[in-house]
């Protein structure tokens, strides 16, 4: 980023994260909800295959879910809420339509605070609402023709989306909060929010504005970031760019791009100055749906202890440092593993058990040579 971006500008960042609840079944219907590995088109029916007169039902799962996250991260949770009808005209959902949530969402409002370079930020959210995931189309060229085939087995799987407010400023941040969130959708044990797999897909918002100005800029939406270091690097490239048109007196054009990881830039895909018309509808096939206050309540007290809380418990009870707590509360189970340890070799070894943990599940993560591997890889248990 050049000098003149960072001095006289200010990035103004917001996301959109999609993220794949797991349940059994589908949103709308019985079928498996998996589809990763699997034979193409194997996991469908009449229902998510968008057939004239199929009527959807509401996987109560899928709600539960998309309630327990809320709550997690304090939202408030609306005694009426509806699906609607966002309509559109991609072959990737058969019906010619897809089943959202557009003014009554599940839950409105909350936060989370995440952890910058040792400052702590709060993070506003909108909402989260629950909807339908598409097909995956599979684009093919042969050398004569190209082509796109469809696979349909993703196509009605429960889908959370979560939109946060303008909230934050660099390309650390905005990869911050989405480690933050799948850390606690792995507490909450409801997804694994896995972005190499798909699991969690996030988009950006990115606009900058000159320093001191309340007024925001034109809106740049970025795609295709399936990687923490692909969003940090995106949305670094975009606000340079925004920045090198800004300094140059060149507008920037409010449209969505994608991100080219193989070069670390992001490309334009298409206009966004007109806004898209859904022409959104109540769903006329399911019902609006009431979430009682002692439905809420009884969602809440099943919330486990989360990550934040769980650090500060380790810090006050086992007299660990902040990085040592920190480190031990990464994932659920590597604290109830360091816990299980600690009730066996009694309170006063705390510590070193967390010094002896620490030392030794890095070096068994070390060994096993990818990035992705977790405390269940390394076979280190009390």
């Amino acid at each position: 980023m050049t000098t003149a971006a960072r001095t006289d500008y200010e990035a103004v960042i917001g996301v959109e994260v999609h993220i794949q609840l797991k349940t059994k079944s589908k949103m709308f219907c019985g079928c498996n909800r998996e589809y990763f590995d699997t034979e193409p088109n194997s996991h469908v029916c009449p229902v998510c295959l968008g057939m004239p007169g199929m009527l959807p039902v509401i996987n109560e799962q899928a709600v539960t879910y998309t309630l327990l996250a809320g709550l997690a991260m304090g939202c408030e949770v609306p005694r009426h809420s509806k699906f609607d009808r966002k309509n559109y005209p991609y072959p990737d959902l058969m019906k010619g339509y897809q089943i959202s949530q557009y003014d009554q969402p599940f839950c409105v409002g909350g936060s989370l605070t995440i952890e910058v370079e040792g400052r702590q930020q709060v993070v506003h959210l909108e909402r989260i609402h629950l909807e339908e995931d598409t097909a995956r189309l599979l684009h093919r060229d042969d050398g004569a023709e190209s082509y796109s085939l469809l696979d349909v087995n993703r196509s009605g799987s429960p889908l959370m989306e979560l939109v946060t407010k303008p909230d934050m400023h660099s390309g650390a941040e905005a990869a911050a909060f989405l480690r933050k969130l799948r850390q606690i959708m792995r507490y909450l044990g409801i997804a694994d929010a896995d972005m190499e797999k798909g699991g969690m897909r996030a988009d950006a918002n990115v606009s900058i504005r000159p320093r001191g100005q309340e007024a925001l800029g034109r809106k740049v939406e970025v795609k295709n970031m399936n990687s923490f270091r692909a969003v940090q690097r995106a949305i670094e490239f975009e606000i340079e760019r925004q920045s090198r048109l800004a300094d140059a007196g060149e507008r920037i054009k409010q449209e969505t791009r994608g991100y080219v990881d193989a070069t670390g830039e992001t490309v334009s895909q298409r206009s966004k100055e007109e806004a898209n018309d859904y022409r959104y509808f109540p769903e006329p096939d399911l019902p609006p749906m009431v979430v009682e206050p002692e439905t809420v309540e009884a969602l809440r007290a099943r919330l486990p202890e989360l990550p934040d809380a769980r650090r500060e418990r380790f810090e006050r009870e086992y007299g660990l440092s902040p990085d040592e707590a920190r480190t031990l509360t990464e994932s659920r189970e590597a604290a109830d593993t360091y816990e299980e340890a600690v009730r066996l070799a009694g309170a006063p070894l705390a510590r070193p058990v967390a010094l002896w943990f620490i030392g030794e599940v890095a070096r068994r993560l070390n060994t096993l040579g990818h990035a992705d591997a977790e405390l269940a890889d390394t076979k280190v248990g009390p």
